[in-house]
């Protein structure tokens, strides 16, 4: 049984992780505003984005000069997982989830025999698959320095995805982070991203309006040269927001349990010191009263 001096010393360490994590709290919820108002804000450009690539992409259905971008390598043996996590953690299950959902994935790709490559944006996605897949992550982009995600940051890691791609390093490329929807509420996501899977993004407008015809000028091949590299960066950009979105909302909603149970143990420790020390008294009490009638 602990004495009276380790149940203090217990109860006051407890008590100052009480403190850290209430401020955490506090923390993350002044930055799941912004993250959050940041996120949403991006939605309607990148839907908006995938609905106007929707009908270049069926204008360009059936011809040759497609984009690779757009119609692929016309094989499916290599992919590359471009997984987007945290750099911190004490976010309840943000990481582990995401993490889960690419390491099935790639599970599923090798047992049909396919290639993987993993590109980690985040510290918390490498740690999480270095175990299993170490020998196939080929790189690990540190966002760690970065106070707020910008779009010089997604046109970074789109650059490196579209480089890889021009050198014929993969035919598939998925991308994984969690789409916020709620503070309790944050879905991980995998979203094909080369080829280009637009239809999914939006609900498409159809090619023709009232008897319309939309005319592209430049022709569509042009106008999809530089939309397509666009829309990677963008769509990368748009994960990266959902991601410090849910961040935060997973590490307030961590914090707060946190906090209350270390309140639950605060007053179990408490409850068991008192009782402890009452017993003490008590002891020592019937000891005086002893001696005195023995005299």
């Amino acid at each position: 049984m602990p004495s009276l001096k380790d149940l203090r010393n217990r109860i006051a360490s407890v008590k100052a992780t009480q403190k850290i994590t209430k401020a955490m709290q506090m923390v993350a919820a002044a930055k799941l505003r912004r993250a959050q108002e940041a996120a949403e804000a991006a939605r309607p450009y990148s839907q908006r984005m995938a609905s106007v690539l929707a009908n270049l992409s069926a204008a360009m259905e059936g011809r040759d000069d497609a984009p690779p971008l757009l119609a692929g390598t016309a094989k499916t043996d290599n992919h590359l997982l471009l997984v987007c996590t945290a750099e911190r953690g004490l976010c309840g299950g943000f990481n582990s989830s995401i993490a889960k959902l690419a390491r099935e994935h790639a599970d599923d790709l090798i047992s049909e025999g396919k290639t993987v490559q993993i590109l980690c944006v985040g510290k918390k996605g490498f740690d999480a698959l270095k175990r299993l897949h170490g020998q196939r992550i080929i790189d690990t982009i540190n966002l760690r320095g970065v106070r707020q995600i910008g779009f010089v940051n997604a046109h970074d890691i789109a650059s490196r995805v579209l480089e890889m791609f021009d050198n014929g390093e993969f035919d598939i490329c998925t991308l994984f982070y969690s789409e916020f929807k709620s503070v309790i509420s944050q879905v991980p996501t995998a979203q094909r991203l080369i080829p280009s899977q637009v239809e999914a993004e939006a609900e498409v407008e159809p090619l023709d309006l009232a008897g319309a015809i939309y005319d592209y000028e430049p022709d569509e091949t042009e106008i999809l040269e530089t939309l397509l590299p666009r829309n990677v960066a963008i769509q990368i950009f748009r994960a990266l927001l959902e991601n410090a979105a849910s961040e935060q909302g997973a590490r307030m909603s961590a914090m707060d349990n946190a906090t209350r149970n270390a309140g639950e143990m605060i007053d179990k420790l408490t409850l068991s010191y008192n009782r402890q020390r009452q017993a003490q008294i008590t002891k020592e009490l019937i000891e005086i009263i002893s001696g005195a009638e023995a005299l």
